[in-house]
């Protein structure tokens, strides 16, 4: 429906359009994903300031018309996350964090449950800089393929159900497979399998330290579920 649309919104992406316009992509807590054009932004005098750019918390109004394009009509700052934008390993994670999301979120379906996801990473990103690791790439993606309702199975075979000696990982299958499953599967170790397991259940800020090896195990595991069950390409973590 036409109209003013008024709703917290965090810029995932932020992009030159014309000769002052940006056009911007937002997550929004009960309408997902949406884009809206900010006219005149660039402008030296706009009365929005620098408020639009990624990664900002905004409490935004939108006049939303007859296409999917809305038009930003106000926007104040909730968070504007100044340290993390003073740090560049926490400024690659955030952008890295905002394409994940995109890509698994791409509608205007409600998840608030997603919104308040993004905006705790942001918030640990500022808060503690540190955490920008490829792990808690790892495990931000991991809880994204959760909420979108097909997060690999883990606590038993995804073939047959077999609980114990789980030796392989699946993505056709959707999770940890047994000796007696293996077939198609790559090997899992139990330090990457403990890692995906705590990825997927813990707070991100208390996931534990573990080597690259690990990492690029378990990337590939969440990887190869997203594309294999939601069609979902990441970016491969560096």
């Amino acid at each position: 429906m036409a109209g003013p649309v008024k709703t917290e919104a965090v810029v995932l992406r932020s992009i030159r359009y014309g000769e002052a316009d940006r056009i911007l992509h937002v997550y929004t807590p009960m309408r997902g994903k949406l884009s809206a054009i900010a006219k005149g932004v660039r402008r030296s005098k706009s009365r929005f300031g620098g408020r639009l750019e990624p990664f900002f918390r905004l409490n935004l109004e939108l006049h939303e018309g007859r296409s999917d394009l809305m038009t930003v009509t106000g926007a104040e700052t909730i968070s504007a996350f100044t340290t993390l934008r003073a740090d560049e390993r926490a400024l690659n994670g955030a952008a890295r964090a905002c394409d994940s999301l995109g890509r698994v979120f791409d509608s205007g379906e409600s998840h608030p449950e997603v919104f308040n996801l993004l905006c705790s990473a942001l918030t640990l990103l500022d808060n503690y800089p540190e955490h920008a690791t490829d792990g808690f790439q790892v495990a931000f993606r991991i809880k994204l393929l959760l909420a979108a309702g097909f997060a690999p199975q883990l606590a038993a075979c995804a073939t047959c159900g077999e609980a114990g000696e789980l030796v392989g990982f699946s993505p056709a299958a959707g999770g940890v497979v047994c000796a007696s499953c293996e077939a198609g599967s790559f090997e899992l170790d139990g330090e990457t399998h403990r890692f995906l397991t705590d990825a997927l259940g813990r707070p991100l800020a208390d996931l534990p330290s573990v080597d690259r090896r690990v990492v690029a195990l378990a990337d590939r595991a969440v990887s190869e579920t997203a594309a294999h069950h939601g069609q979902v390409r990441f970016k491969a973590i560096a």
